[in-house]
C-alpha cells in the first residue's frame, strides 16, 4: 500500500493548515514573471467562501451566474460579479452524497439547453454499496436560483471498488453530447486492470446522448468508438487507458479536448482526448512504463502531450482550460493547469500535438482543486483549503 497515490490529495488537506496555509496567505503569494509577463491571482469574489470546493461551473444562459459545488453534496448559485455579497444554495443533495477523501459530489454540467429546460447533471458517490451516480436535475422554473431536489433522474450508476479514483468531471462537448469522466476504481497500480479492460466502466471517458431513451434515460452516440462491436466492450466508452482523469475541458476556440491524468508515484500528464484514443494506463504512467518497468508494449498507446515529475512538489494535477478571455491577451490559446499540492500554475503552449512553451506563472499556497471559465473566457481556480475562489489578472 505504500506506492499508492491518493490522486486529489484532499486527505491531505491537513497537512496545508499543519503548514499555516489559510486564506491570509493570499497576501504572501508569489508571482512568477515568464516569457508571458506577470501574471498573479486575486480573489475573484472577496466577500464569498465556499466548504470544500470541488468544481467550478458557468450555465451558459447568459445569466451571468457562477455555480460552485461543495463536496458534501452542495451547489452554491451567485452573480459572477466581484462585488457579489453573497451566495445562495441551488441545490442541497447532502443526504443523498457519500462524502470523505475523494468521495462526494464532484462534478457538474448544464444542458447546453438550459436556458428553456433547466436541466443540469451532477456526478457524485453514493453507499452502501460504493457507487457513482451519473443524475440530471431540473430548476423549478426556467432562470431560477432553485433546483427541485426531488426531480432527480439517474442516467446510469458502477460500483467503484475503493473509495478513490473516481473522476468526477463532466462536460458537454461542441456535438451536443455529455462526456463522463471516470477514474480506474482506486487503491494503488490498477490492481483490477480496469484501465485497459474495455468491459468496464472504470478508467475511461464516456460519451451519452442525454436527448436519447435509447438505454432508458440516455443513449449512444452513433459514432462512438465501439458501437455495435461483439467482444461485450461498453458502447458509452469514448476513450481508455485512464488512471483518475481529475478535469477535462473543451476549448471553445477550436476542437481541442484536453483531460489532466493524475499519476501513480512518478508522473502526472495531460493528454488531448480523441475519439477511441488509449492513454495507456497502466502499462504506461505518463511517457514511462509502470507495468512493466521497462520495455513495455506501446502499440497503440497515445502519449501524453505533457508529463511531469515530483522534483518540485508537484504530485496531483488539476486540470484546467484555455484560456480566451480578453485581459491577459498573451495567455490567449494556452491551456491554464496547476497541481493541487504545490499550488503551481502553468500556461502549456501546443504546436500542433508539441509542446512550444510550458511556463510557470504561479506559486502560491492554494490546494488548486479545480478551475473554472467563464462565459467571456476568463479564469478561475478553488482553493479547496480556504476556500477561496481565485482569478487570474495582471
Amino acid at each position: 500500500m505504500r506506492n499508492i497515490h491518493i490522486p486529489l490529495l484532499f486527505s491531505l488537506a491537513f497537512i496545508g493548515m499543519a503548514m499555516g496555509c489559510s486564506s491570509s496567505d493570499k497576501e504572501k503569494e508569489e508571482v512568477v514573471t515568464g516569457t508571458d509577463g506577470t501574471v498573479k491571482a486575486v480573489e475573484a469574489f472577496p466577500f464569498l467562501t465556499f466548504s470544500s470546493p470541488v468544481d467550478i461551473q458557468h450555465s451558459g444562459d447568459a445569466s451571468n451566474r457562477f455555480f460552485v459545488v461543495e463536496q458534501a453534496g452542495v451547489i452554491k448559485v451567485f452573480d459572477n460579479k466581484s462585488t457579489a455579497p453573497g451566495s445562495s444554495t441551488f441545490l442541497d443533495i447532502k443526504s443523498k452524497v457519500s462524502s470523505g477523501g475523494e468521495t462526494g459530489l464532484l462534478g457538474l454540467t448544464f444542458h447546453p439547453d438550459f436556458k428553456n429546460n433547466g436541466y443540469f447533471y451532477v456526478n457524485y458517490t453514493k453507499g452502501s454499496p460504493l457507487q457513482t451516480v451519473i443524475a440530471r436535475y431540473k430548476t423549478t422554473t426556467p432562470g431560477a436560483n432553485t433546483a427541485d431536489a426531488s426531480s432527480e433522474t439517474i442516467l446510469l450508476t458502477y460500483n467503484q471498488p475503493y473509495s478513490n479514483h473516481n473522476g468526477g468531471a463532466l462536460q458537454f462537448g461542441k456535438d451536443g453530447y455529455l462526456y463522463i469522466a471516470v477514474g480506474d476504481g482506486g487503491s494503488g497500480g490498477d490492481p483490477q486492470g480496469n484501465g485497459q479492460n474495455k468491459k468496464t466502466y472504470l478508467g475511461k471517458i464516456l460519451r451519452v446522448d442525454v436527448n436519447s431513451a435509447q438505454k432508458g434515460n440516455y443513449g449512444i452516440p452513433a459514432d462512438n468508438p465501439f458501437v455495435g462491436n461483439r467482444e461485450g466492450f461498453l458502447e458509452e466508452i469514448y476513450a481508455y487507458g485512464l488512471r483518475n482523469p481529475w478535469r477535462m475541458s473543451f476549448d471553445t476556440g477550436s476542437d481541442r479536448f484536453f483531460a489532466a491524468d493524475v499519476g501513480q508515484s512518478a508522473k502526472e500528464e495531460i493528454n488531448l482526448i480523441v475519439k477511441g484514443g488509449n492513454y495507456g494506463w497502466k502499462i504506461k504512467e505518463g511517457k514511462d512504463c509502470y507495468s512493466p518497468s521497462s520495455n513495455c508494449d506501446v502499440t497503440g498507446l497515445i502519449e501524453p502531450v505533457l508529463d511531469y515529475g515530483r522534483s518540485s512538489g508537484d504530485v496531483s494535477i488539476t486540470g484546467g482550460y484555455v484560456y480566451r478571455g480578453a485581459e491577459i491577451k498573451n495567455l490567449t490559446g494556452k491551456y491554464i493547469y496547476g497541481d493541487y499540492a504545490s499550488g503551481r500554475v502553468w500556461a502549456l503552449e501546443l504546436d500542433g500535438n508539441q509542446v512550444k512553451s510550458n511556463t510557470l506563472l504561479i506559486k502560491s499556497s492554494a490546494r488548486i482543486s479545480t478551475f473554472g471559465q467563464d462565459p467571456n473566457g476568463e479564469v478561475y481556480f478553488a482553493d479547496y483549503t480556504s476556500g477561496k475562489i481565485m482569478k487570474l489578472a495582471l
